[in-house]
């Protein structure tokens, strides 16, 4: 009867992600059906430990994540969590091998998150390889379902994906991160003087992430390539507003893409999907 609790599992992690990311929601939509679930669960676990790092002020934090922790690990060797996130995320580590490297990477810079407000070059590198590097690999598990030559093939442009997704959004949260959390992850960047000269450097750097990523993207099976294409055009049009601000604007306020831009550009990735334009 543990059906039924996964399937409860299952729209947890689901309801989580749409709640929390209308983009990504979109993205999963468009994935195989096969691979909605999982790619739910992924999510559904990366924001949870998120929030312990970002939204919960008022509680113990190292305590909460450090909880988090053993339990994941515990959910992941007995097969089972009474967390429903958990539960269902256990379920993807097991059925895809993800690799257990991967998730600790992970809680690591979740961990970094709680410990450091400025970062070095080499501590930034280690932040976004945990943060969203590993995210998109352990994504690609799932994409490649099983298939190693495949998964190694793709490695690089799925982690340059998630690098470009998480530098992206620095820049659009780079307020909140700075006034509300004190945080400042771009190395050697004085944000209480943030530059436009500043500002094009880490664009440079994000333009080319996301050519390297395209190129992965083009040779991800049918069945995941149209979900990650609409996510980088998604990214992709957020980055190129963000572009147009000056340093000044991208320090004074969040800069967004409406609901309604988003599904215009639904809309537009599928007819060039279907073109096979990309």
């Amino acid at each position: 009867m543990k059906e039924i609790f996964d399937q409860l599992s299952a729209e947890c992690s689901k309801i989580t992600t749409k709640r929390y990311s209308t983009s990504f929601s979109l993205g999963i939509y468009f994935l195989g059906k096969k691979l909605r679930n999982p790619i739910y669960a992924i999510y559904g676990f990366v924001r949870l430990a998120d929030e312990i790092a970002d939204s919960f002020h008022d509680f113990d934090k190292p305590f909460l994540l450090a909880k988090f922790r053993q339990d994941c690990y515990e959910a992941v060797e007995h097969k089972i969590s009474l967390n429903p996130i958990l539960n269902s995320f256990q379920r993807v580590v097991n059925e895809y091998a993800i690799d257990r490297e991967l998730i600790e990477l992970f809680l690591k810079s979740m961990a970094m998150d709680l410990d450091g407000n400025k970062y070095t070059p080499d501590q930034y590198d280690d932040y976004i390889l945990g943060s969203a590097e590993v995210v998109g690999l352990m994504c690609l598990h799932v994409f490649t379902e099983g298939n190693k030559t495949q998964y190694e093939m793709l490695r690089d442009p799925a982690m340059k994906l998630g690098s470009a997704f998480q530098k992206v959004n620095f820049l659009r949260d780079v307020n909140a991160d700075y006034y509300n959390l004190g945080r400042t992850y771009f190395p050697n960047v004085d944000l209480s003087v943030f530059s436009n000269h500043e500002k094009k450097l880490i664009e440079k750097e994000i333009e080319e992430e996301f050519k390297l990523a395209l190129i992965g993207i083009k040779q991800l099976p049918a069945s995941s390539r149209s979900g990650v294409y609409l996510a980088y055009i998604y990214y992709k049009e957020l980055f190129n507003k963000i572009k147009g601000a000056t340093a000044e604007k991208v320090m004074s306020e969040r800069i967004r893409i409406s609901n309604s831009h988003k599904f215009g550009l639904m809309c537009d990735s599928i007819i060039r999907y279907k073109m096979n334009a990309i």
